[in-house]
């Protein structure tokens, strides 16, 4: 796993292992930084169940302005810990080992969110209510989940804009701020 493009570009990523981790393709992680990229200069990014904390990584090596980190895995959050420093992004960073709600009830506005939860378990469905609170007037929410799940058309300000599939397993669902109609 590696960052693909930006300051970073090239730089190897650590990630836990086993049978319960799945990290990001780059053919997935490529089309969902395709989708944001003209909103990624100075966006401050939420990357919620960060894992290794690569989709963070990639949008600050792609120029957000800053990230926060979020896992309740003690475990992931010193990889993403590790992944940040190696990369040279604590500075822009912040890392919080607590679950993504408990952050959502406290956390600060952002303008790009990213969840890639355990799949089969409803925690997208579980935080977006939560999290449309805290996205600012142009945010951008990137759900990665699995494929077959129907996530609502809204969220109270929150508009799903489409739904893209890879492959048998993999699905991803964006939401806009303020979408047209």
């Amino acid at each position: 796993m590696r960052v693909i493009t930006g300051e970073a570009r090239g730089k190897r990523l650590k990630t836990l292992e086993g049978l319960d981790v799945r990290p990001t393709t780059d053919k997935v992680k490529e089309a969902i930084f395709s989708i944001i990229q003209f909103d990624l200069p100075e966006a401050r990014v939420l990357d919620l169940f960060a894992g290794s904390g690569q989709l963070g990584i990639e949008a600050l090596s792609r120029g957000a302005k800053s990230a926060v980190f979020v896992d309740q895995l003690k475990s992931s959050v010193n990889i993403v810990r590790e992944n940040v420093e190696s990369c040279n992004f604590s500075e822009r960073s912040r890392i919080l080992c607590m679950s993504a709600a408990d952050y959502l009830r406290s956390g600060a506005v952002c303008d790009i969110a990213f969840l890639d939860p355990p799949y089969s378990k409803g925690l997208i469905s579980e935080v977006l209510p939560l999290l449309e609170s805290k996205m600012s007037d142009r945010g951008i929410v990137v759900c990665e989940h699995e494929a077959g799940l129907k996530l609502p058309e809204r969220v109270g300000k929150l508009k799903k804009k489409k739904e893209y599939g890879y492959g048998k397993n993999v699905a991803l669902t964006t939401y806009y701020v303020n979408a047209e109609e």
